[in-house]
């Protein structure tokens, strides 16, 4: 391709960018402000730093317009929640004492007041508060941070774009306030919060906005006529605002579809579409809607989700059909890329030919500049990036790391038989009875236990040499002592070894297998002040020893009590990796279900009568389109049935789920055939307990009592009273008594607390039961 765009220059931007900074300052500053080492004016002064910096690398990297907005302390929606007034009256007077304070507050709760609800943002590991609202919801403006942000770019001499959450997605992802009807829907307040929306525009028109982005990503999902109706009249409305600044409404994850004639039609100025492979369709769709003829189209060619470098001339290609249907073309990345990494060029321990194959960030915000250079002046003035992007691309094609014969041909010789377990359900649970001897309603925790200080000074000594490998060691089988000792004189029925020397659920594993790159610095954020790093799946995946099996069997020896194995489930070492895409992720995941099989195997062989394998991506990743549901739960399903199925009938396989909507996947959580599943309900008031209840789900379940992601403590009787409710919808024959999830991000001291309690509310409904059982 040699032709110009002679109409106007193609220019690059993107829809936002890691909030973290280099060496994850904002998490260090917003947990020194909680623990009261750091002031709030010192905290905003990290804030203000961090964006500063990063508007300043987006501009002298060659973007045009930056993203303000995107910026937060915790969470965007969270935001968006403060920004619409949409306070929850419980945290209402802490917000209106304390900005800040209530601010995190409704993130993380307080000992008196419970924190929103957190669940994962679409199909992605970044989690959410979920607004909280009711028929007798006010809305109120209050654009004070997003008109800030935007001062605060503009005087530092940026072009700037706000960027905020769409009135309809806001809305789309809300759920009714506790002690409202379940069966409210906040889209009804669509006509209410629109006003609200219009002053916030108007507010950021008069601080200098010439375009505000409102992203729609909902509008991917299924939609209903009523909702497609909502959508075009919020945009009718919104675009024929007389005070407001130009509008892009922003879409990604997915294909548009049913919802593109309805925003192509709006009387908005812009439309941002995903135009990668996981919204395939979209460029056919948008030529058969005629264009968008008048409007700015923002094209997002570079996958903001993955770390793989661009295929450039495939880009160039879809960027040149694009040019002939809108006025002006804007090259972008496929989302926000607050789901990569910062920077690959930090990654010094990875090997370099691989690394060339890796774009995080700021590597993507480079590919987008080359494009838009490409696509404004012709391709002779990148003819070097596209040889080298050439290159690159045809080294990993080409490279040993990515076939392994032996790994292929094992998995290609899977059978049915592999995926099932030898007896059915109601035997197997009959011999488990039997060989475990367990109390009605069984306490555990999910696995993980407070990572220490002492802990994690050992891990930076052995980093940096000043102790060796067995004096870390050591160090882990003491924490292990201590975690033992602790959980039998708590009372706690199932016991787990702690995962001291894990640093993180998915990196241990990947750290252990080969086909993985395991990265230093690439953190990404979960939640909050929560970051992972997620490992790279590059290759060909085996396990070339065991993982788990050394202090899981020291744990065993230490106590009579039966102690869980714990592993990571084949979806989830997927889902919270950047995995591979020159193969089907139904082959992916079958590989490395085969390696968990072995560790399974390995784990019983060592006497371990009862495994975890955690799948809480299982709901996270289900595609955003109802078409594709089933061929995604038919490959998720039966890579976990694969990796457990080779267990003996009284050997218990558990699993977990956390922070996810799992009542659209109770067939599929009934597939993986787990003897045991514990999952989160804490926050969401025990709701999946009716789910399951009303789906007939026969196996024994764990509704967490716990939330484990707010500092509170709850006392013995609000977790009795969460315990007695989960028995409206379970049956005490299977039903278990354990926290939302683990406990490695919470202190001792009230970790020790909430799991005395916990076992306490439990030995008292326990109580009840026996008595009903004696009475004749």
């Amino acid at each position: 391709m040699t032709s110009k765009n002679t109409a106007t220059a193609v220019r690059a931007t993107v829809y936002g960018y890691p909030r973290q900074g280099p060496n994850r300052e904002l998490k260090k500053a917003v947990e020194g402000y909680w623990k009261g080492r750091v002031t709030a004016d010192a905290l905003q002064k990290t804030a203000a730093d961090l964006r500063r910096s990063v508007w300043r690398q987006l501009t002298e990297a060659g973007l045009h317009e930056v993203p303000t907005g995107d910026f937060s302390y915790y969470d965007h929606v969270l935001d968006t929640s403060v920004m619409v007034g949409a306070i929850p009256a419980r945290h209402r007077a802490a917000v209106e004492t304390d900005a800040l304070g209530g601010y995190f507050a409704m993130a993380r709760g307080t000992q008196d007041a419970a924190p929103l609800e957190m669940t994962k943002w679409f199909d992605t590991n970044y989690h959410y508060l979920v607004p909280e609202l009711g028929p007798d919801t006010v809305f109120a403006a209050d654009s004070r941070k997003q008109a800030g942000e935007l001062s605060e770019a503009r005087a530092l001499g940026h072009t700037a774009r706000p960027v905020l959450v769409g009135p309809v997605t806001y809305l789309l992802l809300a759920k009714p306030a506790p002690g409202v009807d379940p069966g409210f829907e906040p889209l009804t307040l669509l006509d209410r919060l629109l006003p609200v929306y219009a002053e916030v525009l108007a507010d950021l028109r008069a601080a200098g906005a010439e375009w505000v982005q409102l992203d729609e990503p909902a509008l991917v999902q299924d939609r209903t006529p009523a909702e497609l109706n909502a959508a075009a009249r919020a945009y009718r409305d919104l675009g024929a605002l007389t005070d407001r600044p130009q509008l892009l409404v922003a879409t990604y994850f997915g294909r548009l579809g049913e919802a593109l004639p309805v925003l192509a039609k709006a009387p908005v100025e812009g439309l941002a579409l995903d135009f990668t492979e996981t919204a395939a369709g979209n460029l056919d769709d948008l030529a058969a809607a005629g264009g968008l003829p008048g409007k700015r189209l923002v094209a997002g060619v570079v996958n903001g989700r993955n770390v793989w470098i661009d295929d450039h001339e495939k880009s160039l290609a879809t960027l040149g059909t694009l040019l002939g249907l809108a006025d002006r073309v804007d090259v972008a990345a496929s989302c926000s890329l607050l789901h990569v990494p910062l920077d690959a060029a930090a990654e010094r321990d990875i090997d370099p030919q691989i690394a060339r194959w890796l774009a995080f960030a700021r590597q993507k915000t480079a590919e987008l500049v080359t494009l838009a250079r490409g696509l404004t002046h012709g391709t002779g003035v990148i003819a070097a990036e596209l040889a080298a992007n050439r290159a690159d691309l045809a080294s990993r094609t080409g490279a040993a790391l990515t076939h392994d014969p032996a790994v292929r041909a094992r998995a290609a010789a899977v059978t049915a038989a592999d995926c099932r377990r030898s007896q059915p359900y109601p035997e197997r649970s009959a011999a488990q009875r039997a060989h475990l001897g367990l109390p009605p309603l069984p306490t555990t925790t999910i696995g993980s236990f407070p990572q220490t200080a002492a802990l994690r000074t050992a891990r930076a000594y052995l980093r940096a040499g000043r102790i060796d490998e067995a004096a870390y060691e050591e160090r882990i089988a003491a924490e292990i002592r201590e975690v033992v000792a602790y959980q039998e004189k708590a009372g706690l029925d199932v016991l787990v070894h702690g995962e001291p020397e894990r640093n993180d659920m998915v990196q241990h594993f990947a750290e252990r297998l080969t086909g993985y790159l395991a990265t230093r610095h690439g953190w990404v954020q979960s939640y909050g002040t929560r970051y992972v790093r997620p490992p790279v799946l590059a290759g060909d995946v085996s396990r070339p020893e065991p993982m788990t099996v050394r202090w899981t069997r020291y744990a065993q020896s230490l106590t009579g009590r039966p102690v869980k194995g714990m592993l990571t489930g084949p979806v989830t070492m997927l889902a919270w990796s950047f995995v591979r895409d020159d193969q089907p992720l139904a082959d992916t995941a079958r590989q490395v279900a085969l390696a968990l099989r072995d560790e399974v195997a390995d784990l019983e062989a060592a006497g371990t009568s009862v495994i975890q394998v955690d799948e809480p991506a299982l709901r996270e990743t289900l595609p955003l389109r109802g078409a594709d549901h089933v061929a995604y739960l038919a490959w998720a399903t039966e890579a976990f049935r694969l990796a457990t199925g080779g267990v003996r009938p009284d050997t218990q396989i558990h699993t977990h789920m956390c922070y996810a909507e799992f009542g659209d996947i109770l067939p599929a959580i009934d597939d993986l055939d787990a003897d045991v599943i514990s999952l989160e309900a804490a926050r969401s008031h025990m709701q999946v307990a009716g789910e399951l209840a009303a789906a007939g789900y026969p196996r024994e379940v764990g509704p967490g009592v716990y939330d484990i992601h707010s500092p509170r403590v709850p006392d013995t009787d609000e977790i009795e009273a969460l315990i007695r409710a989960a028995l409206t919808a379970v049956p005490a024959e299977r039903l278990w008594v354990n926290p939302d999830c683990g406990l490695k991000t919470r202190g001792w001291p009230e970790t020790r607390t909430s799991l005395e309690h916990l076992v306490a509310a439990a030995r008292r409904v326990r109580r009840t039961v026996l008595t009903r059982r004696d009475t004749p």
